[in-house]
């Protein structure tokens, strides 16, 4: 092997340029705190980490989505449950009038009163969420679910449509419900046996034309169909209540895959601060004992071992 000064120098300069390469990648990982700085450095972890990440994304979207889920069920829930209370009243009231006591004028009044109730349902009957939505309009949540129609009643302009949206890779909830079946429609019987479905708010108005007419008949079937009524809106709160148990089930999966995915993220993408400062500092004690070398080394030359 052939020695010279400038195989001398070479070699040390090449030593001191490795050790500062490892240096700088070194203080770069303590800047970013992360292990790698670019994919070139480690291809196969860069690529467990795009991975990690996408999943996470995704589990993220999902969680937004049954965010906003929940946030509409609660609003479904409120609705409903006020248009019961609302319903109870009207109950109470179809039961006084059906008193044979009660004096016309009295019975007047509580039709006035039935008609500012009925009013507050179809006011609630077409609430609509943070975004403008309709609750119960179906898929048509462009426009109000029910509407006064030529002849003074209320028809549901709405459709059946149930729509699902996913909340997990292979999970989906109900996203929408229809009026018609949060707000049924009665069966009413005639004289002759016929039976015809009769929608919520024209049973409310017969019931209130009944009470105005002073109508026994139409009293007493007014408050059979009331009780049809709350069974129905009954029902739909408990689909509701369950609705929201299956979201928030959900919600707790997907709290704890996201909180998996993010413990593998960061076991393979974090930085370990103490690891990687015990290995700077190494790195540092080699480049100043090269660079301590090198002074000394580029003060000798071959000459002065020459006799």
């Amino acid at each position: 092997m052939k020695i010279s000064t400038s195989a001398l120098f070479d070699r040390a300069t090449q030593q001191m340029s490795s050790v500062q390469t490892s240096l700088a990648k070194s203080q770069a990982q303590l800047a970013s705190g992360k292990q790698i700085v670019t994919a070139s450095d480690a291809p196969d972890q860069a690529a467990n980490i795009q991975r990690l990440q996408s999943i996470i994304n995704r589990q993220d979207s999902y969680a937004s989505t049954l965010g906003s889920v929940q946030t509409r069920l609660k609003n479904e829930e409120s609705s409903l449950q006020s248009v019961s209370n609302l319903l109870l009243r009207v109950k109470e009231i179809s039961v006084q009038v059906a008193n044979s006591t009660l004096a016309p004028t009295d019975r007047q009044a509580l039709a006035l009163e039935m008609g500012g109730l009925r009013d507050q349902m179809l006011s609630l009957a077409n609430s609509q969420d943070s975004s403008g939505n309709y609750l119960f309009a179906g898929s048509r949540v462009t426009q109000p679910a029910f509407a006064a129609d030529a002849a003074g009643g209320v028809t549901y302009q709405g459709d059946q449509t149930r729509m699902t949206v996913s909340v997990g890779d292979q999970r989906s909830v109900q996203l929408n419900r229809s009026g018609s079946d949060a707000f049924v429609r009665v069966v009413r019987q005639d004289s002759t046996g016929a039976k015809t479905g009769v929608g919520f708010f024209q049973a409310i108005d017969d019931l209130t034309a009944a009470i105005k007419g002073s109508d026994p008949a139409g009293m007493q079937r007014g408050i059979g169909e009331m009780d049809a009524l709350q069974n129905g809106v009954s029902l739909s709160l408990a689909q509701v209540g369950t609705d929201m148990n299956v979201a928030d089930a959900q919600t707790a999966v997907l709290d704890d895959t996201r909180l998996n995915l993010k413990s593998a993220l960061s076991a393979v993408q974090d930085l370990d601060y103490a690891s990687a400062i015990t290995q700077m500092n190494k790195q540092m004690l080699s480049l100043e004992a090269a660079q301590s070398s090198f002074g000394k080394v580029s003060k000798l030359s071959l000459f002065d071992y020459i006799r």
